[in-house]
């Protein structure tokens, strides 16, 4: 989820348009507070021995799902625009940013980001004996801190 306010999709929220080479599936974002509170438990907490655990949100929801979130949360507009892959790479080398780092966002967006993984897995649950965060949950607690403001 942090991707949406501390990565290379902030300044693009910012802004009010988020262009990506997405298609309409949905993936279940999962909170990095999430993520470190099951590692902090895995390693600090008996029973956690030879477990493993699959992090994901609480629900699959699409990109323009979760910019509608963070519109919610922000009372902005803020939308997504499809782009093709080839028009997005040329625009993240027109902006200098480096070509590995360029061929890595391509590759996580249209390849990892494929729909297959769309089903919401119970780790945090099983870790923390608690429900995952909302994407709902994080943009409230995100636009609060104010990293969304123009």
């Amino acid at each position: 989820m942090q991707n949406f306010s501390e990565s290379f999709l902030l300044d693009p929220i910012r802004e009010g348009t988020l262009a990506l080479p997405v298609a309409d599936i949905k993936e279940p974002f999962v909170d990095a507070e999430d993520i470190a509170d099951a590692a902090v438990a895995a390693l600090t907490q008996p029973g956690h021995e030879k477990r493993r655990y699959e992090l994901t949100g609480r629900r699959a929801i699409t990109f323009a799902e979760a910019l509608a979130c963070i519109a919610k949360a922000t009372r902005r507009d803020v939308r997504l625009v499809p782009v093709p892959p080839d028009a997005f790479r040329d625009a993240l080398l027109a902006a200098g940013v480096p070509k590995p780092e360029t061929d890595l966002i391509l590759y996580l967006l249209t390849t990892v980001l494929d729909g297959p993984d769309d089903k919401p897995a119970d780790g945090v649950r099983a870790a923390l004996h608690r429900e995952a965060c909302s994407f709902e949950d994080y943009a409230t607690r995100a636009a609060a801190s104010g990293v969304w403001d123009v």
